[in-house]
C-alpha cells in the first residue's frame, strides 16, 4: 500500500510527471509522486506489465493533479457522433488531439492502450500532429470511459468541434523554437569569446585564456542536453533496435565535440570546440525547423487548399452535376455510384446502400445502412447507385490520411529509401576512418595527434546534408506536384517515381477520353425502354455508361434491384420486373459485331435491343507524350476493350510495345506481375475503375481522373485528365528530383573529403571547423531549394 508520507525524506521530483514534490507526497514501490493521481497512473502501468513506459525517459507523464473536467456530455449520441469518424454496431474509430504527447514513451503508451483496456482494438499515434486515432469496442468501452482511460493516464485529449489540426501545428513547434534560441545565444556567445583564440592572444588575453575557456564549456552545457537532446534520444533508440540512421554519428559527433572541448579546457592544452558544437547544433536545429515549416506549410496545402482532384456527382434541380470535393457543402444532397467513396459523412436517402469500409476499417464485407442512417465517409459503395445528404464537411486530410494507411502501402515495405541506404553505410565508414586514422598516430607514437585526429573525424564528417537534402528536395517537388494538378501520394512515392523503366497504359478513359466523339445506337428502344437503361447506367461511373446517359437524355425515378457491376464485362440489374443486361458480346452471350469504335450491347428482358456503337478521341497530346516516353521507357498498352483500333494504336505506340485486348482486371493483374517478375519496375496508368488492383499490384500506380469519383486506395497518385499530356514532365522531374539529392551528397561528399583530409592529420583548427560546418548546412539548404525551382521551371511545371 502506498502511504502519505510526511516524515520519510521524499525524492525531489514525481517518479511520473517530475514535477516538484511538496511537503506531502505519496510512494510505492520505493518510488515518489507529487500526487495520488500519477501513483495511480503508475500502479495502473506497473499492474498490466507496461512498466518499460518508464525505460524511454525519465518522468515521461504528465501530473494529474486538480483533474476535474466532467466529459457526460459524451453521453449524448448528437455530440458524439459529430466527433467520431467512423462507427458500426461493434466499433468506433475517433482521432483525438492530444496536446501532451512530447516523446517516445507517449507515443510507446498510448499505442499499447489495449494493454491497459482489452476493449481498444488500436491506436496510432502521429506525433507531428500530436493526434491519436483510436478504434474502440463502444458497446464495452463508451467514448467517455475512453476520454476518462486517457485522462488518467495523463493524456486529456482537447475535445472540441472544431478543427484542431492548425493550431496544434503551430503549438508543435514552440519546443523547437525555444532550443534554437538557447542555441543561437551559446553560440553568439561562444564565439563571442574565442576571438582571442581566432585572431591571436595578446599577453592580456593569454592571462583569461583558461577563464574564456570554462566560459565557453558553461554555454556549451545546455546545448549538448538541452538543445541537441533529440539527436541523443534518436541514436539511442536506433541502436537499442540495432539499426543506424543519420542521427547515431551525428549525436556521437557532438558528444566527442563537447567531451574534447571539456578535456582541452580542464588540462589547459586548448580552447576547445565549444563553439562550433554551438554553430552546429544551431544551424541543423534551424534546418530541422524550416523542415517542419515546411511539412506544415505541405499539410496545410493537402488538407485544406490544395486541387484534390476527385469530384462529387451533386444533385441539382437543373440535373446531375460533377462538382470538385473543395465545393460539397453540408446539405448538398450527392449521387454516389457503384465502387464509388461516399466524401463526407452523409445520410442515407435512397437505394440500397452496401458499403464497404475496408478502406478505414481494413474489412471488406459489406455492411447494409438503413434509410435516415449515417454513413461515415471512407466507405465505398458496392451496388446501386445511393442518394445521400453531406452532414459533415469535407476532410480532405482525413481521405489522405486514409490514402496512407498502412493497409494499402505494400510498396513502402519493400522500398528503401535513398538517405536510409546511404546512412547505414555513412555510421560505418565514419567510424572505421576515425579508428584508423587514431590508430595511424598511436602506431607512430604520437597519442595526442591521435586523439585529435579521432575526434576531428567525428566533429567534421557531419551528416547534416545528407539528413537534410532528402526532406527539403522531395517536399518541394510534392509542392510543385500539387500545383499542376498531378496529386502524389508521399514523397516515398516520388522516388519510387523515379525508379520506374515500365509503363502500361490503359485505354478507354485513360488515354482516350472519355467523352465520346460520336456514340450511335443500331436497334430500337422504346420511351420506356430509355427510362429502364438510363436507370441502370445512372449507377455506373463508368465512361461508357455516363456517356450512353447523356445519350438517352430522360430524367428516371425508376428504382432497381439486384444491381451487379463486373469489370470489364458490363452490368445487370432488375428493373420493374425485367432483368437487363448491358455490355460486351461475351457478357450477352452473343456473336460480335466489326465496328470501328466500342461496343456496348443491350438486353432488356429476352429481347437484344441492340447496341451502341461509340467513338472515342485519343487524348491531346497523346502522341507526343508516346515519343517522349518510348526513348526511356518500355511502353505497353493493356486494355478490357476490342482491337479495333489496333491499327491506330500501332501508329502511336513504338514497335516493340505488346498491345494487349480483351483483358479483364485480373488478367491486368497478372501481366503486372510478369513485368516485375522480369526485373522491371512498373507503373501502371489507368481510370482507377476496372483496373484498381493493377495499379495497386505495381510499383507504381497513376489513377487519370476527370470530373469522377475514381479515388482508389490502391493507387499511389491521381492525375487530372487535364494535366494528361505533362505526364513525360513529371516523370523527368521525379528523376530530376533524386538528381538534385545525389547532387547535394556530391557537396557533401566533397566537403567531407575536405574536412577529413585535416582531421584525420589532426590538425584541424576550431576557427575552420566552426566555419566549414554551418557553410555546409546553409549551401545544402539553398542548394536544394534553387535547383528544385531551377528544374521545376525548366520542365514548365
Amino acid at each position: 500500500m502506498a502511504e502519505l508520507r510526511d516524515e520519510i525524506q521524499l525524492a525531489e521530483k514525481c517518479f511520473h510527471c517530475g514535477d516538484k514534490i511538496e511537503e506531502t507526497g505519496y510512494q510505492l514501490d520505493h518510488h515518489d509522486f507529487c500526487c495520488l493521481g500519477c501513483q495511480t497512473v503508475y500502479q495502473v502501468l506497473n499492474d498490466s506489465g507496461m512498466q518499460q513506459y518508464y525505460r524511454y525517459n525519465q518522468h515521461p507523464g504528465k501530473s494529474n493533479k486538480s483533474k476535474q473536467e466532467d466529459f457526460s456530455y459524451l453521453d449524448e449520441p448528437q455530440i458524439a457522433g459529430k466527433l467520431v469518424d467512423y462507427k458500426d454496431d461493434k466499433m468506433t474509430i475517433i482521432t483525438f488531439y492530444i496536446p501532451a504527447i512530447h516523446c517516445s514513451s507517449c507515443i510507446w503508451l498510448l499505442e499499447n492502450l489495449y494493454k491497459l483496456n482489452p476493449n481498444v482494438l488500436q491506436s496510432r499515434v502521429d506525433f507531428m500532429k500530436k493526434q491519436a486515432s483510436i478504434t474502440f469496442n463502444h458497446n464495452e468501452l463508451p467514448l467517455k470511459d475512453l476520454v476518462y482511460l486517457l485522462v488518467n493516464i495523463g493524456y486529456d485529449p482537447k475535445i472540441t468541434l472544431q478543427d484542431v489540426v492548425k493550431e496544434g501545428n503551430r503549438n508543435n513547434l514552440n519546443p523547437l523554437v525555444a532550443k534554437i534560441a538557447v542555441a543561437g545565444f551559446c553560440f553568439g556567445n561562444s564565439m563571442l569569446f574565442s576571438f582571442p583564440d581566432y585572431f591571436g592572444m595578446g599577453s592580456f588575453e593569454k592571462e583569461y585564456a583558461n577563464f574564456f575557456g570554462y566560459i565557453n564549456l558553461a554555454f556549451g552545457l545546455p546545448v549538448l542536453l538541452y538543445c541537441a537532446s533529440d539527436y541523443f534520444k534518436s541514436a539511442y533508440r536506433s541502436l537499442k533496435q540495432k539499426r543506424l540512421n543519420l542521427d547515431v554519428p551525428l549525436a556521437l559527433g557532438i558528444l566527442v565535440l563537447f567531451l574534447r572541448s571539456a578535456f582541452e579546457v580542464i588540462t589547459q592544452t586548448g580552447a576547445g570546440f565549444t563553439d562550433t558544437l554551438c554553430s552546429l547544433v544551431f544551424f541543423i536545429l534551424i534546418g530541422k525547423w524550416v523542415q517542419q515549416r515546411t511539412y506544415y506549410h505541405i499539410s496545410f496545402e493537402r488538407d485544406y487548399r490544395s486541387y484534390f482532384p476527385v469530384a462529387v456527382t451533386v444533385l441539382t434541380e437543373s440535373g446531375d452535376k460533377p462538382v470538385q470535393l473543395a465545393d460539397v457543402h453540408i446539405g448538398d444532397r450527392i449521387l454516389v455510384r457503384n465502387n464509388e467513396i461516399i466524401p463526407a459523412d452523409a445520410m442515407l436517402l435512397k437505394g440500397d446502400a452496401a458499403i464497404d469500409f475496408s478502406f478505414v476499417t481494413g474489412e471488406s464485407s459489406p455492411v447494409s445502412k438503413t434509410l435516415g442512417e449515417i454513413i461515415y465517409a471512407g466507405g465505398r459503395q458496392t451496388g446501386e447507385a445511393i442518394e445521400l445528404e453531406v452532414v459533415k464537411p469535407i476532410s480532405q486530410s482525413y481521405l489522405t490520411k486514409l490514402w496512407n494507411n498502412e493497409n494499402y502501402k505494400d510498396y513502402d515495405k519493400h522500398f528503401q529509401t535513398f538517405v536510409n541506404f546511404i546512412s547505414k553505410y555513412f555510421t560505418v565508414v565514419l567510424l572505421a576512418i576515425a579508428l584508423l586514422a587514431a590508430l595511424f598516430w598511436a602506431v607512430d607514437g604520437s597519442a595526442s595527434r591521435a586523439w585529435g585526429a579521432f575526434t576531428a573525424v567525428l566533429i567534421i564528417a557531419c551528416p547534416c546534408a545528407l539528413a537534410l537534402s532528402s526532406p527539403f528536395t522531395l517536399s518541394a517537388a510534392l509542392s510543385i506536384f500539387d500545383r499542376n494538378k498531378f496529386y502524389v501520394k508521399n514523397t516515398a512515392a516520388i522516388e519510387q517515381m523515379a525508379r520506374i523503366d515500365t509503363l502500361v497504359f490503359d485505354k478507354t478513359g485513360t488515354i482516350s477520353s472519355p467523352k465520346a466523339t460520336s456514340i450511335y445506337f443500331e436497334g430500337s428502344l422504346s420511351a420506356v425502354d430509355k427510362k429502364l437503361l438510363n436507370a441502370v447506367c445512372r449507377n455506373s461511373s463508368h465512361p461508357l455508361s455516363r456517356e450512353i446517359v447523356k445519350w438517352l437524355n430522360v430524367s428516371s425515378a425508376i428504382s432497381i434491384q439486384d444491381f451487379k457491376e463486373f469489370p470489364g464485362k458490363g452490368m445487370q440489374a432488375n428493373v420493374s420486373g425485367k432483368e437487363i443486361k448491358i455490355g460486351s458480346a461475351n457478357f450477352l452471350n452473343i456473336g460480335n459485331i466489326k465496328t470501328d469504335g466500342s461496343v456496348v450491347f443491350i438486353r432488356i428482358g429476352e429481347e437484344l435491343k441492340g447496341y451502341f456503337t461509340m467513338e472515342q478521341s485519343w487524348r491531346d497530346g497523346l502522341s507526343a507524350l508516346i515519343e517522349d516516353f518510348k526513348v526511356e521507357y518500355d511502353l505497353h498498352l493493356i486494355s478490357g476493350d476490342n482491337d479495333r483500333r489496333l491499327d491506330a494504336l500501332q501508329l502511336i505506340f513504338p514497335s516493340n510495345a505488346s498491345l494487349l485486348f480483351n483483358q479483364s482486371p485480373m488478367e491486368k493483374l497478372e501481366t503486372i506481375q510478369n513485368f516485375q517478375v522480369a526485373g522491371k519496375h512498373v507503373c501502371m496508368i489507368g481510370d482507377g475503375l476496372n483496373d484498381a488492383g493493377a495499379l495497386r499490384k505495381a510499383d507504381l500506380g497513376i489513377a487519370v481522373s476527370d470530373d469522377i469519383n475514381n479515388f482508389s486506395p490502391g493507387c499511389d497518385a491521381i492525375l487530372d485528365g487535364e494535366s494528361f499530356s505533362k505526364m513525360p514532365d513529371f516523370f523527368a522531374f521525379s528523376k530530376d528530383a533524386v538528381k538534385v539529392i545525389h547532387m547535394s551528397f556530391g557537396i557533401s561528399l566533397l566537403y567531407n573529403v575536405i574536412g577529413l583530409s585535416f582531421a584525420v592529420q589532426g590538425i584541424m583548427s576550431p576557427l575552420f571547423a566552426a566555419i566549414l560546418m554551418p557553410i555546409s548546412t546553409v549551401t545544402i539548404i539553398s542548394f536544394t531549394s534553387l535547383m528544385t525551382r531551377w528544374y521545376a521551371k525548366r520542365r514548365k511545371l
